[in-house]
């Protein structure tokens, strides 16, 4: 016989089976979600780097390469067509005005030189030999020239003769004719002679010149040569710093061809390219900031070449400091110009994750999770990004590259 079940006993059953069901819904439900934490996305903080959002300066710069040269370097040539004989001084050393450097063989010019100071003592000997056939031909031109003033006169005193008979009949009209005519051709002899006189004198005077100019360019191949001669000891012209020397001893060198050069050390100008295509911002008076050894040298554009090599640009720059403790010759640094300047804004750090865009995603962290962020942005160079919207200062962002949780709204830091 059935026995009917009273009403709490099928209340405790259905409170029994109702928790059961909350139970097990629970356990799945934790379950899901300790599950999902395991499955979320982790990243090890070590592998990442962070950046603060801060207010301060922003610049909008070009970046450039610069190359420092001294400010003052002298190329010392080769006087003459020889051979290294000797080098004493190497790139590097310090020298004193006047110190020598190297040795040239000057045996050929010694024989171009010996040459030369013959070819000068022969000219300075014409000259001697001129004058003394100068003097000679004046005394005889002068001696003709008084002989023929002599003939003159006796010829004038035969004419005066003859006309003086010629009234008293004593000498005919022709006796007198020739006496005329013997005067008159005595006379154009004297006047020949003093002619050829004034010739002479001209003409010997034009060689003695001559050979004076002959000589005075002897004078200067000579002490041209003696100079060369002096310089085939390459010695330093101004006190410096050897930057390079030819050390190839024997080397056949032409005339001209580079041997060393001195550079003054305590002093540097800049030259910098960057590409052509920043040819509209690049202006005369731009401040620029150059970068050696961490520290950081101000300066501004001075000139800007004309011509574009190589879709290059090239410009000047001046330093504030030209004689900076960091700067050596043909040095490369990193230049950069300042287009723009911004006081006083939100920024952070650049870094990978900044790829260019006015919009940009990053990840911000949020206690032990990074949440993607958009931020736009503003001017940036090398070392800040201006943070124009969605981050405040005192935030911390990832600025690694995060390109691999492209797909990814958030994730766990892990340490």
């Amino acid at each position: 016989m059935d026995r009917t079940i009273d009403q709490s006993s099928i209340n405790k059953r259905r409170n029994g089976r109702i928790l059961t069901w909350v139970i097990a819904i629970i356990a799945v439900l934790a379950a899901i979600y300790f599950g999902m934490r395991l499955l979320r996305p982790t990243a090890d903080e070590d592998n990442l780097r962070f950046a603060t959002v801060e207010r301060g300066e922003v610049l909008n710069t070009i970046t450039a390469t610069a190359t420092v040269l001294p400010a003052f370097e002298e190329q010392l040539n080769a006087p003459v067509s020889t051979t290294i004989d000797e080098v004493l001084l190497t790139a590097g050393r310090e020298v004193k005005a006047g110190e020598l450097i190297m040795k040239l063989d000057r045996d050929y010019v010694g024989l171009q030189l010996d040459g030369r100071r013959d070819q000068l003592a022969l000219k300075e000997n014409n000259i001697g030999l001129l004058n003394l056939e100068y003097e000679r031909d004046l005394k005889d031109f002068g001696y003709d020239a008084e002989i023929k003033k002599l003939e003159l006169a006796a010829a004038e005193a035969r004419l005066a003769d003859a006309r003086r008979l010629l009234k008293i009949g004593g000498a005919t009209a022709e006796e007198v004719e020739a006496a005329e005519l013997a005067v008159k051709i005595t006379k154009l002899e004297s006047d020949k002679l003093d002619n050829a006189l004034a010739y002479s004198q001209n003409s010997l005077a034009g060689r003695k010149r001559q050979l004076q100019l002959e000589v005075g360019m002897e004078e200067k191949e000579v002490q041209q040569l003696s100079r060369k001669m002096r310089e085939t000891e390459v010695r330093a012209p101004r006190p410096g710093v050897v930057t390079w020397v030819n050390e190839n001893i024997g080397q056949q060198v032409t005339e001209g061809a580079p041997l060393a050069r001195i550079a003054n050390l305590g002093r540097y100008k800049i030259e910098a390219t960057c590409s052509d295509r920043f040819a509209e911002q690049i202006n005369v008076g731009l401040p620029v900031e150059m970068r050696i050894n961490g520290a950081k040298l101000p300066g501004k554009i001075s000139s800007i070449l004309p011509e574009v090599t190589d879709n290059a640009l090239r410009f000047r720059v001046e330093l504030d400091n030209p004689s900076n403790d960091n700067l050596r010759p043909n040095l490369r640094a990193e230049l950069y110009v300042i287009t723009n300047r911004r006081e006083d804004v939100l920024r952070v750090k650049n870094g990978p994750a900044f790829r260019g865009g006015k919009m940009q995603s990053v990840f911000a962290i949020r206690g032990e999770e990074a949440v993607r962020l958009e931020v736009a942005t503003g001017i940036r160079n090398g070392d800040f990004v201006e943070i124009l919207g969605g981050l405040e200062a005192g935030d911390r962002i990832i600025i690694s590259d995060t390109e691999e949780l492209e797909r990814v709204s958030s994730f766990k830091l892990t340490e």
